[in-house]
């Protein structure tokens, strides 16, 4: 079965808008279904459900949702428009205008990190940074 697990995000009646604003910066992202309680969407090809919960739950960065990108175009799309009304924080992490958590990473930084000798200049040149910048890490 295709999705038999995808996260809930509670909101206090900005499910629809916040359903919008996410399809708009993810390609090939719709909404799937809606009514005034549930929207549910799809980024990328990952579902979502958006929930009109109340004011009784508010977002935590205890959960992110983390977006590995390929190139430095594609980070720095993610960083202005996941960021854009939210709040910038280090090391690749964001929580946008609804307060969700977000860390905007680049896929190679996996591969720099396996490498022993390399991780700690790696994780040096990274900590100084809020937006991940791929060149800097190859270069460490």
């Amino acid at each position: 079965m295709k999705n038999q697990m995808y996260p809930c995000l509670w909101f206090d009646g900005q499910a629809k808008a916040a359903a919008d604003y996410y399809c708009s910066i993810f390609k090939n992202s719709r909404i799937t279904a809606e009514n005034p309680i549930v929207v549910k969407f799809e980024l990328n090809g990952n579902q979502f459900m958006a929930l009109n919960g109340g004011a009784k739950y508010k977002p935590t960065p205890a959960t992110s949702y983390v977006v590995e990108c390929e190139t430095q175009e594609e980070i720095d799309h993610y960083w202005e428009k996941l960021g854009e009304g939210g709040r910038y924080d280090e090391c690749g992490w964001l929580d946008d205008k609804f307060g969700f958590s977000w860390q905007i990473v680049p896929s190679v930084l996996h591969r720099l990190m396996a490498d022993p000798e390399r991780a700690p200049r790696v994780i040096a040149a990274f900590v100084k940074m809020s937006k991940f910048n791929i060149q800097e890490l190859l270069e460490a």
